[in-house]
């Protein structure tokens, strides 16, 4: 049993190439100073003396920001490339969390979020477009994990370091060392890959993913369907770093350090499990099969906080279930965007993916704290379990009607399609997401 799990270990690190490996450490160098935003509501509520409110109106503005980033990072990368983007967003970026830890006033703190998350979510569709760029289309979603694993390992090891570092001397010396690690991760990046040119018409080809292109993100109805159902996940998701911290401070009376250690394990189970869980998991599995089933987790990971309010267990089942969640979700979900997009259109189907997840955190953090504040943390759970079941839905529907245009196309004939939809006896298509 043993022998079999180092196996697949070693099977799914294989054939990755050099690349892929210093994008994903320049990755963990910038996470692994990642203090500041997951300590960030904690941080406007105990220590600036923020209102609930208040600081779900600043998450909400780091949101918007990110929607900015994510849509000039994607619209950059298409222009200037995405080693531009990537080294810039790094660098700016860590400046500015510098910055952001001498500003102390409501409207000054919620002008250097906005700025800073701008700078900030730039990065996401630059690096997803190198990853895409650096590795065969055979090991894409494997090289996607890599990074995952890599920035898990930083989530790891920041917010525990963090909470211990705020415990013992005040939040301040936080986002010194959060600018530090960006900056650092940027000047890596910079000195240890070199820009790789590619031709224009390359394609994405991935083994799950037929020829089926249009010439826009915004006009790629299959994809819009995706992304739609993408900000709901994420709107569930992303209470990890808005109302979960909050919930233990408050419902749970959890210090800092406790705070840390708990999402801290989120970062090294994903660390842990998710390169060999997606090695195995993308021979078993269609891609939306995989997506549906890590929203469900990340519903389950908020119900079962219900069964208890001062019960380490549950918060520490609640954190696995969220975490394995994220395993089957994300890496399939990128995977998906990164199969509709050619390269001379790449950067704008990333940053209409990352755009996805900003629209989350816009409408995520605020509408949960008020939720949380009217009508309390239980009702909250139950609402993102509800919406969790939803979205499953949704993606199983997107499966199906997926499957239904490969087989249109693959038969040639419309009518003869329909009429094959119409019997119900008909075996499964096995070709599609």
């Amino acid at each position: 049993m043993l022998a079999r799990t180092l196996r697949v270990y070693r099977e799914s690190f294989s054939g990755l190439s050099r690349a892929a490996w210093l994008i994903s450490l320049a990755s963990f160098i910038n996470r692994s100073g990642t203090m500041v935003i997951p300590f960030l509501s904690i941080y406007l509520i105990s220590v600036l003396g923020f209102s609930l409110e208040q600081a779900g109106v600043a998450m909400t503005i780091f949101g918007v920001g990110s929607l900015c980033g994510s849509y000039l990072g994607g619209y950059l990368t298409d222009k200037i490339g995405y080693y531009r983007v990537f080294f810039w967003s790094l660098f700016l970026g860590g400046a500015l969390f510098i910055l952001l830890g001498f500003v102390k006033s409501v409207e000054g703190i919620y002008a250097v979020i906005f700025v800073l998350s701008t700078f900030g979510e730039s990065f996401r569709p630059a690096t997803m477009a190198a990853l895409a760029i650096h590795s065969a289309p055979e090991t894409r979603t494997r090289s996607y994990s890599l990074m995952r694993m890599s920035i898990n390992l930083g989530f790891t090891i920041g917010p525990a370091v963090g909470g211990l570092l705020a415990g013992l001397y005040g939040y301040d010396l936080l986002f010194w060392v959060d600018g530090i690690t960006c900056i650092s991760a940027a000047l890596f990046f910079r000195f240890a890959l070199k820009p790789k040119k590619v031709a224009a018409s390359e394609a994405v080809e991935t083994s799950e993913t037929p020829s089926l292109r249009v010439p826009s993100p915004y006009t790629d109805r299959p994809y819009l369907v995706f992304l739609f159902l993408t900000v709901i996940g994420a709107f569930v998701f992303l209470q990890i770093i808005s109302t979960l911290p909050v919930y233990y401070e408050r419902e749970m009376h959890l210090s800092e350090g406790q705070i840390g250690a708990l999402l801290a394990l989120n970062g090294f189970v994903v660390f842990l499990l998710e390169m060999p869980m997606v090695f195995t998991l993308e021979k078993r599995m269609k891609v939306l099969n995989c997506i549906g089933a890590g929203v469900l987790l990340f519903g389950a990971a908020y119900l079962i906080l219900n069964l208890s309010v001062t019960s380490m267990a549950v918060a520490v089942v609640s954190m696995l279930a969220l975490s394995l969640g994220e395993i089957f979700n994300m890496p399939f979900a990128n995977s998906f965007a990164l199969s509709r997009s050619v390269e001379a259109n790449r950067g704008k189907y990333m940053g209409m993916y990352s755009m996805s997840y900003s629209v989350a955190h816009i409408i995520g953090p605020y509408t949960s704290m008020r939720i949380a504040d009217n009508w309390g943390f239980s009702t909250l759970w139950y609402l993102l379990a509800g919406l969790s079941v939803v979205t499953f839905v949704g993606f199983m529907l997107l499966k199906s009607g997926r499957q239904a245009v490969i087989q249109a196309v693959k038969s040639g004939s419309p009518r003869l399609f329909l009429q094959k939809r119409r019997n119900r006896r008909e075996k499964p298509d096995t070709v599609g997401f």
